[in-house]
């Protein structure tokens, strides 16, 4: 997938091989506070009923696009759809969206009942229905005759899953939610990912997921986009975001990566010798004709560099600075040559400890190459 800025055509997110109307469509969005750009060129359609995450640091633009498409953000330029109607100039309680914020937001004064109906009595729902979509809505979020309680008696897992209940109950076409889980422990944070991805497949409907949290990225989403300094760096499933990074920047936020900088010494169909700036010679598989004396980066995941003291493939020789045991593997920090890599291996026997002197050895097909611009080499 190339990345934002080499590509014109609008981003896809979802199985668009349906066809038909997508869920949501961001068109050429510029939001600008004074002369700082939040956001430039963003265009993106999501597919109905699909699980999309938007990743990305503090400050690259995710919450914000999501707080345009619900109408806490004015956009600058550009237009949004829902479900093929223009909403960006549609006040927020006629875009028919669901909200679940980080801090749950509930009414503290208001019983679980309350809480939940808040909504439906604000879109003229008859009295004679509401109990009946409260108690739906209650078991779907696996909290059935909670309705009488406050939020101080619920845990912190159980008042978010209040909150999912409010955003759902009146069958909104597109749930958004903004960091929801940072609140939670991570034992709890590991069951609502569960629950919340469960019901978003019972209900079918399209979800818009906010995070800097890479593994609730990977564990959660149909597809994944990437943002950086407000644009899109690159978009795919979860396998192929991480597996395939667009950047050194994907490759780098997305997971841990070895970043190994050197210089083409030798090419043919077959591949590429790369001499790295650590003094070491690898052999990389090049997926399209390199050129001698291009500089190019070889990018290693810590998974695929095994430690052993007689490595197949490529091997860099180096000594152990740092050693983490984590139970059935270990993460080890090696210096080769003044260069620092991570290597994330399964323990067989005895784990190595600091100041041992190690191989890391990693396959010509394991790892991607990068261009002197940082994009990945397709």
């Amino acid at each position: 997938m190339s990345d934002a800025s080499s590509d014109p055509r609008p981003f896809t997110a979802g199985d668009s091989s349906q066809g038909g109307q997508p869920a949501v469509d961001f068109r050429d969005i510029d939001i600008a506070y004074g002369k700082f750009m939040a956001v430039k060129d963003f265009s993106l359609s999501i597919a109905k009923g699909s699980f999309v995450t938007l990743l990305g640091p503090s400050g690259c633009g995710k919450t914000t696009i999501l707080r345009s498409l619900a109408g806490l953000v004015d956009i600058t330029t550009g237009q949004i759809s829902i479900g093929g109607r223009r909403v960006d100039d549609v006040p927020i309680y006629k875009r028919n969206i669901g909200l679940v914020f980080q801090n749950y937001a509930l009414f503290p004064h208001k019983s679980v009942f309350d809480n939940v109906a808040f909504g439906l009595k604000y879109r003229s729902v008859p009295k004679s229905e509401i109990a009946a979509k409260v108690t739906k809505a209650l078991e779907m979020v696996r909290l059935p005759g909670s309705e009488k309680k406050l939020p101080a008696q619920l845990s912190g897992g159980q008042q978010q899953r209040i909150a999912l209940a409010r955003a759902i109950i009146f069958e909104p076409e597109v749930l958004l939610m903004d960091e929801p889980l940072s609140a939670l422990d991570a034992n709890m944070r590991e069951d609502m990912r569960v629950e919340i991805k469960k019901i978003q497949k019972e209900t079918g409907i399209t979800a818009i997921f906010v995070t800097h949290d890479q593994e609730e990225a990977l564990s959660m989403s149909d597809q994944i986009v990437v943002m950086n300094a407000g644009r899109i760096e690159q978009i795919g499933t979860p396998q192929q975001v991480y597996d395939e990074p667009a950047t050194g920047f994907v490759a780098n936020f997305l997971g841990k990566a070895n970043m190994l900088p050197g210089t083409v010494s030798a090419a043919d169909s077959s591949g590429a010798t790369v001499a790295l700036e650590c003094g070491s010679d690898v052999k990389v598989a090049a997926p399209r004709a390199l050129a001698k004396g291009d500089g190019v980066t070889v990018v290693v995941r810590p998974q695929k560099l095994s430690v052993t003291s007689g490595a197949d493939g490529n091997r860099l020789a180096g000594r152990i600075v740092s050693a983490s045991y984590l139970g059935g593997s270990a993460v080890y920090e090696i210096d080769i040559a003044g260069s620092i890599v991570r290597a994330n291996s399964a323990i067989e026997g005895k784990p190595l400890a600091e100041g041992d002197a190690v191989e890391a050895g990693f396959e010509p097909h394991d790892c991607i190459l990068l261009d002197a611009q940082g994009r990945r080499i397709a």
